[in-house]
């Protein structure tokens, strides 16, 4: 797995240069059960905001702890047992080989 914190903007700035952009960016995923050349969601024309099925942070734990063999909607227990929720998210099935 590879990803960045952040995308970059779709447009230079004063620098000459691209900032931060959390609204968009790129995972990639190999192994580990992943289809080989699967693409899956795709961003605007500018690269600016999610355009087809989008992916939320969630999503992407939950995938790849499903790819782990771990189910994705297990919960942990804090000191005060407290049930914490180890994805808030969907998994990705369509990438799945």
């Amino acid at each position: 797995m590879w990803v960045g914190e952040f995308g970059r903007t779709p447009n230079i700035n004063k620098n000459i240069s691209r900032d931060h952009w959390p609204r968009c960016c790129t995972a990639l995923l190999a192994g580990g059960g992943v289809k080989g050349g699967a693409v899956y969601g795709a961003a605007d024309k500018y690269g600016a905001v999610p355009d087809r099925d989008p992916v939320t942070t969630g999503d992407l734990t939950a995938t790849i702890y499903n790819l782990l063999g771990i189910d994705p909607t297990t919960e942990i227990h804090d000191n005060f047992g407290r049930p914490l929720p180890i994805a808030n998210g969907r998994p990705v099935s369509e990438i799945f080989a």
